[in-house]
């Protein structure tokens, strides 16, 4: 798996959902805070987001994707005046609107660990707005009109395929916002460790095989760097060490498998490096201040 992928699996803990509105002006929607994030894609017409932290408000245009890192508090409405309604997420289809214009909205949230957030995810803003272009991100867009169509008609395998399109559709809307961020020569961070070659090589083999035993020279010579050379840019782009980065990826990768599966503890401790439990329980602790059975029968 690559990067991206893993960053979204490793945080990934319950069903995303979402919502197709058809709201007529005057409406406004606000939507509670939670463990997450969220987003919004305008169908048709147009309307306002009333972004977390008293920012100011941004009109959305038909096409446009805002996504909300966080998904704390914020509003959608036909206007930055209207006032808003809370949304039920027990009753989503209850009206909120008049007999104005019509808008179309498609709405809808993920829940993530945000005690475990990967660090690429902290480089993407609060808010981020993806407007609408021609030729841009076609594969984002085929991904709205067929979450859209499923929404506005379900039909037979809408419950299994609901889900995956959001899924889907979360990893267009980051990989969509590290494009366009990558095109600024100036990028610094994940977003540039993505598009180095040399450092994705090296995340890559550290996420495609994180039990191997890497050295900073081994991932150095992947690289095509001396270590020297390898370990300043590693560190620079992605803010870590290269065994300090290798160590937490192995230790989020533990704490997922400890989560969400019965295998032994000398098992998991092998799948992520280590030969022994003791050692790993060691370095289990030193990350997350607790042992690993302790974590587990707190967290199943």
């Amino acid at each position: 798996m690559d990067v991206l992928s893993d960053a979204i699996t490793a945080m990934h803990t319950g069903r995303p959902h979402a919502n197709r509105h058809r709201l007529r002006a005057p409406w406004g929607m606000r939507f509670a805070g939670g463990d997450g994030c969220a987003f919004h894609v305008v169908l048709q017409g147009s309307c306002w987001l009333i972004p977390p932290d008293d920012a100011p408000p941004f009109q959305l245009g038909a096409g446009d994707v805002a996504f909300l890192r966080g998904a704390g508090t914020h509003g959608l409405a036909d206007s930055p005046t209207s006032p808003l309604r809370e949304f039920d997420v027990r009753n989503p289809e209850a009206p909120v609107d008049g007999d104005g214009v019509v808008t179309v909205v498609l709405c809808g949230a993920y829940l993530l660990d945000g005690s475990r957030a990967h660090p690429l995810l902290s480089e993407v803003p609060p808010v981020a707005h993806l407007p609408a272009r021609i030729g841009h991100h076609a594969a984002l867009r085929t991904a709205v009109d067929l979450l859209g169509a499923e929404m506005g008609r379900p039909r037979p395998g809408a419950g299994a395929i609901v889900p995956a399109l959001l899924d889907t559709l979360l990893l267009y809307i980051l990989r969509a916002w590290f494009e366009e961020r990558a095109e600024d020569p100036a990028a610094t961070g994940w977003t540039a460790a993505l598009t180095d070659p040399a450092i994705a090589t090296a995340l890559t083999a550290i996420h495609d095989s994180p039990d191997r035993p890497w050295t900073v020279a081994e991932l150095g010579r992947r690289a095509g760097l001396s270590r020297a050379a390898f370990a300043v840019r590693f560190t620079t782009l992605v803010g870590q060490p290269p065994l300090t980065y290798l160590t937490w990826w192995r230790m989020t990768i533990a704490a997922r498998l400890l989560r969400e599966s019965d295998t032994s503890l000398l098992t998991v401790a092998r799948q992520v490096g280590y030969s022994s439990d003791v050692a790993f329980a060691a370095a289990f602790k030193r990350q997350y201040g607790t042992t690993p059975g302790r974590y587990r029968s707190t967290h199943t």
